[in-house]
Formats: structure tokens, C-alpha cells, sequence
């Protein structure tokens, strides 16, 4: 079995990134996108980047199998401590500690980069991962109801932090 990598993205990556939120958009009840993504779309978000985010890829074999992202919470100045982060994951890759992995070095390369407050936002039917942000501290300090409306279904989304350091 090859062991699992996790390096930055690079645009060679873009379209399996894209594939990979395709599969969660398709799915329903993850995201609020409906419409599917392109390489083209990731390299925008990329391009827009500043130095505090990253996004990363996990690979078996060559193969991506998941991504994660860091990005600035807002761009005002007061917000410079706080940022986001969210993991995807093929769903054939879910279950075998690939996510654990990635949120590891997220978490890592937040530190890194000086931030004091994680934010997470999940919908609130997606409870797997609520519990699995849970596992790294994270705690959900409140639920935004009825926030969004993605195919003909109203959802709520639940906001979680975790705060490092002293």
C-alpha cells in the first residue's frame, strides 16, 4: 500500500481538486454550490490567494484523493487572526484516516502562519463531520438557520471554532 502525501496544490492538481467538490456538490446536504467546478475555478481561487492560504492535496500513489483549504476569514484587519478551513475527500477515500491526516497538517500550517481562531461552517445535516472537527477541538458556538436554499431544500449551518494557543 503507498503512503499518503500531502503537499501544496499545484495547477496540475486543479482539475482533480474540482472532480473531488463535484462529487460532494452532487451528492447534497455538504456544500451550498450546485454547479460544478472547473480547474478553471479553482485556479481563481487560487490566483486570489494571499500569503496566509494555502491549499493543499492529499495523494495515494499520484492519485489525489482529497484537498484542504486554509483561507482569511475577512480581509479587515482586525480579522488577521481569525481564518477558515475545510476538507474534501473522494467519498472512496472517507473512513480510512486520509481526512485526519490532512486536517493534521491544516492545523500545523495554520499555527505556522500565526492565526489564533479556526472557523469551520458545516451544513447542519452533515454530522459526520461536525464530530470529526470535533476531534481537534473544535467547538460549535452557533447554528445559522435556514442560511441557505440548494435545491428546493432550506439548510441550516453550523458554525464551529477552535482557538490555539494561549
Amino acid at each position: 500500500m503507498s503512503p499518503l502525501n500531502i503537499r501544496p496544490a499545484e495547477q496540475k492538481d486543479y482539475g482533480a481538486i474540482a472532480s473531488i467538490y463535484n462529487e460532494a456538490i452532487a451528492y447534497g446536504g455538504i456544500t451550498m454550490d450546485s454547479q460544478a467546478y472547473t480547474a478553471e475555478n479553482i485556479q481563481r481561487i487560487v490566483q486570489k490567494m494571499d500569503s496566509r492560504e494555502a491549499l493543499f492535496i492529499a495523494e495515494i500513489a499520484q492519485k489525489t484523493i482529497g484537498w484542504g483549504i486554509i483561507k482569511r476569514y475577512s480581509d479587515r484587519l482586525g480579522y488577521q487572526v481569525c481564518c477558515e478551513t475545510s476538507i474534501y475527500l473522494t467519498f472512496s477515500a472517507t473512513g480510512q484516516g486520509y481526512g485526519k491526516a490532512l486536517q493534521t497538517v491544516l492545523m500545523e500550517k495554520v499555527a505556522d502562519y500565526g492565526y489564533h481562531h479556526i472557523v469551520a461552517k458545516i451544513l447542519a445535516a452533515n454530522q459526520g463531520s461536525i464530530r470529526f472537527h470535533q476531534k481537534f477541538g473544535f467547538e460549535v458556538v452557533g447554528i445559522q438557520k435556514e442560511i441557505g436554499f440548494v435545491n428546493g431544500t432550506w439548510h441550516d449551518v453550523v458554525i464551529m471554532q477552535c482557538l490555539l494557543g494561549g
